[in-house]
């Protein structure tokens, strides 16, 4: 593929859309936020005999808005606490085995280390209906009401793991980080905007940003659900609809809410997540940032990033 195939990078770093924030978005997380504290979390931990030396690993459970019962491996170093904490978010369907392994290493690393599996996608009880029909996949469930759309019950998933994390007893309060790539990447910007006990975030090509932008531009799924959607409801009203509801849930409008740190990436040859709309998130961030750019590599492991992941937990959090 010829580089790069968005805009160019001297443009992409000038790239700052306008917010597309509906008047009550504050109001309508307000609410959300509000829902969820109705719902007891219920946190159950559940031993695991995991063949490494130096941590304790679980499966944990606890309930998210709707009833649902969210899942997920825990993983504690051994010895004397309260330890910094890491909540990890996985991609858009892309958690083998819950990514035990990869937990299990951040505990080796001397965090407790959490990975909440995405309502529906593994693992975790989707309690969320839709009034409507969708086209395969998530993108689009529920999506003619940002009251009944699929990643209203995630965000409120997402900002419950924090919660849960955040109330052991082996687990500093006050150090926890949130990571993810991709879908993960998304989530730990809107966790970040939506709860302020993450202080630190990592951010790998994060989804579900600048939707107008990303279903204009992306050349490979998810994103092109949405344009499925409409392609099968060839009504204004439908589009204006989901593009209205698509506005609450877009992290580009929720970037000027984010506190805590963040550290970000992309590679200019992501076609999935299209460079411009990982700019329109970081460009609207207005706390200590900083953006990783990797001109050959696409929506992929990029091992140069991962020592930077690895230095700025570090600095933020121990």
């Amino acid at each position: 593929m010829q580089q790069p195939y968005d805009l160019p990078l001297d443009q992409l770093y000038s790239y700052k859309p306008e917010r597309t924030a509906p008047r009550d978005f504050k109001e309508f997380w307000k609410e959300s936020l509000a829902e969820l504290a109705e719902e007891e979390a219920e946190p159950k931990l559940e031993r695991f005999d995991y063949p490494a030396d130096g941590v304790s690993v679980y499966w944990l459970t606890y309930r998210s808005i709707g009833g649902a019962l969210i899942k997920g491996w825990y993983a504690v170093p051994d010895g004397n606490g309260p330890h910094p904490a890491i909540v990890k978010y996985h991609g858009y369907n892309a958690s083998y085995d819950g990514d035990v392994h990869d937990i299990v290493n951040w505990a080796l690393h001397g965090y407790a280390a959490f990975g909440m599996l995405v309502r529906g996608q593994n693992g975790s009880e989707d309690t969320s209906g839709s009034p409507h029909g969708h086209v395969p996949g998530w993108m689009t469930k529920g999506i003619l009401d940002p009251k009944t759309y699929y990643y209203r019950w995630v965000y409120l998933d997402a900002v419950r793991a924090l919660e849960v994390v955040s109330g052991f007893a082996e687990v500093d309060e006050k150090r926890i980080g949130v990571i993810g790539a991709s879908q993960g990447g998304g989530l730990a910007i809107a966790v970040s905007a939506l709860s302020d006990i993450p202080k630190a975030a990592v951010s790998e090509y994060p989804y579900l940003s600048n939707f107008q932008r990303a279903i204009d531009t992306a050349i490979e799924q998810p994103y092109l659900e949405i344009n499925s959607f409409f392609r099968r409801n060839s009504s204004p009203d439908i589009e204006r609809k989901a593009m209205n509801t698509l506005a609450y849930f877009d992290i580009m409008n929720l970037a000027e809410s984010v506190k805590a740190p963040v550290l970000m990436s992309i590679g200019l040859v992501d076609t999935i997540t299209p460079p411009s709309t990982v700019f329109a998130a970081y460009n609207h961030l207005n706390t200590e940032k900083d953006l990783k750019v990797y001109r050959y590599f696409g929506h992929e492991f990029i091992p140069s990033f991962q020592m930077e992941k690895l230095a700025f937990l570090k600095k933020q959090l121990k």
